[in-house]
């Protein structure tokens, strides 16, 4: 009888031991630390290990364990990574990964394993549209959502009305890109040559070359790594003609090896280390006594995504195993006051954001993508019926068509 009673008593202090008694979270994070766009894979993870030393290694009161998986930008090797984050490592919860590709890559998988993820910092458009994923919460952009408002402006704010684009020729590329060119051709003005290096391309001198110079503007989406190398190279050549971007283009990474041939540079993003809050200005001076380095659209990104996960975990009171309620909970996810500003998600898991046009200047013996100025909360489907943008073709290298090409 007393060895029951003992048994009874064992099996109600199990039930009612605490969430920080359990085993400890573990987070899968999908990296990139090689190739053209590793910068953005370090960044990346500078924000997240931030945020989690930032809470003592703990969220929802439960300790974080955190695997690495590092794709090296290759499609078949994040999809290898990702299964052996899932399966052998049995995390509960993927953040990550740094390309778009990678994203579109493993969305049938996450989705067969019902594995929650936070996607951030990839900006992968169809993955929050015609082929959303359920299992799927994206904590940063869309890559055109931060296009469409730069075509605007550009057309209607700084009056131009002749573009060439030079951008990566992957998917983020193709994406934003045809989010630039439809806003700008539907208030004027007109795409009229599109260049598309390839990703690893050596040199962007024959690129160059062949830009038109009868144009107003040039635009240049390119990867952080990608995008210091195409601004040096334009320089060289004694271009003139002013640049605009997308927000890697002049990515804080970057910027700190880059000279004047950078100034001026107009790019669209959701964050900047330039923005003047209490709560930017506090992270930037913290992510810079920790790293000698100012946060970039790729930190936020790794930070946003703790941040995510964190918010989701006291959603179910750090019960992560419930992978069902932990995902209703991370699409509920609303977060007021981050580094980039306020942030909620839409139907579709993509947030609702802040888009920053910045213009890089020299502040306090730095560059800076300083703020000129802002488009308060934006959709991934911009000043569009939702149904009826979706009921179109995604953005690539066909579509929108260019009409207007030279």
């Amino acid at each position: 009888m007393a060895r029951r009673i003992l048994v009874l008593v064992s099996l109600c202090l199990f039930a009612a031991a605490p969430v920080s008694a359990q085993e400890p979270v573990r987070v899968g994070v999908l990296t990139i630390r090689s190739g053209p766009i590793a910068s953005c894979g370090r960044q990346m993870e500078e924000g997240l290990q931030f945020a989690l030393k930032e809470r003592g290694g703990s969220l929802a009161g439960r300790k974080v364990e955190v695997f690495f998986g590092d794709s090296a930008g290759q499609p078949a090797q994040t999809r290898a990574k990702t299964l052996e984050l899932v399966e052998r490592n049995r995390v509960h919860v993927l953040t990550g990964p740094v390309a778009a590709f990678e994203a579109y890559a493993i969305s049938d998988y996450v989705r067969q394993t019902e594995t929650p993820m936070v996607i951030s910092p990839a900006a992968a458009d169809d993955i929050t549209q015609r082929k959303t994923n359920p299992w799927f919460v994206r904590a940063t952009m869309s890559g055109s959502q931060v296009t469409h408002p730069l075509g605007e402006y550009a057309a209607k704010k700084l009056g131009y009305k002749r573009v060439a684009t030079i951008s990566d020729d992957f998917a983020y590329g193709h994406e934003h890109t045809a989010g630039f060119q439809r806003t700008f051709e539907e208030n004027g003005g007109k795409i009229v040559q599109k260049l598309w290096p390839p990703i690893v391309t050596p040199d962007y001198g024959p690129y160059i070359a062949q830009l038109k110079t009868s144009v107003d503007a040039i635009y240049a989406g390119f990867g952080p790594t990608n995008g210091q190398r195409f601004l040096k190279q334009y320089a060289e050549f004694g271009m003139k003609l002013p640049v605009l971007g997308m927000v890697t283009t002049t990515e804080e990474s970057s910027l700190k090896s880059m000279g004047d041939e950078a100034l001026g540079v107009i790019t669209a993003g959701t964050y900047s280390a330039a923005i003047d809050t209490p709560t930017n200005r506090k992270w930037v001076q913290a992510m810079r006594a920790e790293y000698k380095d100012d946060p970039g659209y790729c930190t936020i990104g790794g930070y946003l995504g703790v941040l995510f996960i964190e918010a989701g975990m006291k959603g179910v009171n750090g019960k992560v195993e419930d992978k069902s309620a932990f995902i209703k909970a991370l699409r509920a996810v609303q977060l007021p006051d981050t580094p980039q500003g306020p942030i909620r998600l839409d139907a579709y898991g993509n947030p609702i954001v802040n888009v920053y046009i910045r213009k890089v200047e020299r502040r306090e013996g730095r560059l800076m993508n300083a703020v000129i100025d802002t488009y308060r909360d934006v959709s991934q489907f911009w000043k569009y019926d939702p149904a009826t943008f979706l009921a179109a073709p995604v953005y690539s290298r066909e579509y929108p068509p260019a009409k207007n090409i030279e």
